[in-house]
């Protein structure tokens, strides 16, 4: 099939390429930086440029393609934050660019479906915590999801996801993806990767008991699962996260030794409070993580690191 990807030189964009590739679909991945059109061919796609914000732009690089899928990874998250941006990230300018790529962005690519005949969307929404006054550490997509204003960016998200998941013109998935980790992520073994410093210094701490609940998967597990929904699945959402979503004082623990550093410090929640944020005190204490069995049964989906424990130990390189 032929395939559009924007956000293709993403850090799942970058995984993905070639997945698609490899399954014999014809890939065009969209750019907004002429100087990564490079990077674009040598994953084997073609390339083209455009700015995700400008509706003429997104319009004449999705005809010019004419794809029977467009895939959406579009994000300006790098993972590198400051501590202001963990204060207040809503105030972020990634953040505030990833609300109008999840909202303004979106509308624009399914425009262009729409016009070009695409018969089936697959979009990137997250799912590695959430927060909800109801129900379990670890929740399926059946439960509730609200606005929350504890949670950044949690509007842009369902917009995505109402505006994906009920086109008439095709079949649209929204995939809420786990935290990543693996190479290229901020969770790898790489001395510049966003925790791997932090942690190896034994800065990056348990705040209170480390009770939330993060859902992980490995990079190249989110690019299969996406991989598989360009093909095949009902439309919808679907948790891509692996098997065992975990309370963060333990991922932080196996993690360091995994990095070859020392356990994690532990401070109190309001020193944590004071020093990250409301928003970072809540993701370590009182996040709920996600269940992918939907996306095992009704996708097919396998994953090669069903546990975070064992990508740590074998795929952070």
């Amino acid at each position: 099939m032929k395939v559009f990807v924007a956000g293709a030189t993403g850090v799942l964009g970058r995984a993905l390429l070639p997945e698609l590739v490899a399954r014999g679909h014809e890939v065009v991945g969209m750019t907004r930086s002429a100087s990564k059109q490079d990077l674009v061919r040598s994953l084997g796609a073609h390339s083209v440029v455009a700015d995700a914000l400008a509706p003429d732009a997104v319009a004449q690089a999705v005809a010019l393609a004419e794809p029977e899928v467009i895939v959406h990874q579009l994000t300006a998250l790098s993972g590198k934050i400051s501590i202001r941006d963990a204060r207040h990230p809503e105030r972020s300018s990634g953040a505030i660019m990833t609300n109008r790529l999840r909202t303004v962005a979106t509308d624009h690519l399914l425009a262009a479906g729409r016009a070009v005949g695409a018969r089936r969307f697959v979009a990137q929404s997250f799912g590695a915590f959430r927060f909800a006054g109801t129900g379990g550490p670890v929740q399926t997509e059946a439960d509730s999801l609200e606005p929350d204003p504890r949670q950044t960016g949690l509007e842009a998200i369902l917009y995505l996801e109402r505006a994906v998941t009920t086109i008439e013109w095709g079949e649209g998935l929204a995939l809420r993806y786990g935290g990543f980790y693996g190479p290229g992520t901020g969770i790898s073994a790489a001395p510049d990767a966003v925790m791997a410093g932090p942690i190896r210094k034994r800065r990056f701490p348990i705040v209170g008991d480390g009770g939330g609940v993060w859902s992980l998967v490995h990079i190249e597990d989110a690019a299969a699962a996406t991989a598989i929904a360009v093909e095949r699945g009902q439309p919808g959402i679907y948790n891509v996260v692996d098997d065992e979503p975990a309370p963060v004082r333990e991922l932080l623990s196996v993690l360091a030794s995994a990095l070859g550093a020392k356990p994690p410090r532990r401070i109190p929640r309001w020193l944590g409070r004071l020093a990250g944020g409301e928003m970072a005190t809540l993701m370590m204490t009182e996040a709920r993580g996600a269940s992918n069995e939907k996306a095992k049964r009704e996708l097919g989906w396998q994953l090669r690191y069903p546990s975070w424990r064992q990508g740590f130990a074998q795929g952070l390189d």
